[in-house]
């Protein structure tokens, strides 16, 4: 017996549901949960469904295909673990965070891996018993560093990659490799506040909440399809640092529950947005 999660999304036409299921009832299947959506501006159906039983997958997506409509997209993903390498540079709040929820199973979810350009944080990711590559960034392009850090990261071969406040600009060519793959936060709500020094704009413009935002890396600097964000309240008295220093909290939450909902199949990008189910 497995347990699988079928990912759909097409566009709307009536009784999509009813053949996905029937589809799945056909196969034997149980529907152990099920979500579905209507994104009624751009008439785009999404379905997520939890299902169990002994699987033929090729027999199962051929049968969806031939009764959704053309186009359709469908997956179906198992229920392994997903494997992660984090990308970091300083911080440690971040990656700390995953790191216990990590080790106390609140996050579900293999680290196979840190990758830092600072080695330090590299005493913070042993202490859990994972690996930590220190891979510098003095003396190398762009380019250079990169090609150390795929060097790095692919022995691994991750589901995805967190950026757990690694503050180096990736290339075009690197993102390429992990299309829809890479996870970063964002220490504003965006779209405000992007680019550099997020706190001290906020704090010049007088804001009254400061926020974090989890999303997906593209390849418009900070524009890639959202996951999660959050906001707590500041006000007049708060300096720029003090800004800062709240705002470490909602980031690792932010960035955390962003991470459960993908590593979890919960999450389907639509152009440069995200549903959520």
């Amino acid at each position: 017996m497995e347990r699988k999660t079928l990912l759909t999304h097409c566009t709307d036409a009536p009784g999509l549901i009813s053949k996905i299921t029937n589809i799945c009832y056909k196969h034997q299947l149980n529907i152990i949960h099920n979500n579905e959506f209507v994104d009624n501006t751009s008439g785009h159906f999404f379905m997520r469904t939890e299902l169990e039983g002994y699987f033929n997958d090729t027999t199962l997506l051929a049968d969806l295909n031939n009764a959704l409509p053309s186009g359709a997209k469908h997956k179906l993903i198992d229920s392994a673990r997903k494997r992660i390498v984090i990308l970091v540079t300083k911080e440690a709040h971040c990656l700390g965070d995953i790191l216990m929820k990590t080790y106390d199973g609140s996050l579900d979810v293999e680290i196979a891996a840190v990758v830092g350009n600072y080695d330090k944080l590299q005493n913070l990711t042993e202490k859990f018993e994972i690996p930590y590559h220190h891979v510098s960034h003095e003396g190398l392009n762009r380019q250079e560093h990169e090609q150390k850090m795929l060097e790095a990261i692919e022995p691994y071969h991750p589901d995805f990659l967190v950026l757990a406040k690694y503050m180096r600009v990736l290339t075009p060519g690197f993102v390429e490799q992990f299309h829809h793959k890479i996870i970063n936060i964002h220490h504003s709500f965006l779209p405000a506040f992007i680019g550099a020094k997020p706190y001290q704009q906020a704090y010049e413009r007088g804001v009254k909440i400061i926020g974090a935002t989890a999303h997906f890396v593209t390849n418009d600097l900070d524009e890639g399809p959202i996951i999660k964000q959050d906001v707590i309240p500041v006000d007049h008295t708060f300096s720029a640092q003090d800004m800062a220093q709240a705002g470490r909290d909602v980031e690792k939450n932010v960035l955390s529950k962003a991470l459960n909902k993908v590593i979890n199949d919960h999450v389907f990008v639509y152009g440069n947005k995200t549903v959520i189910l």
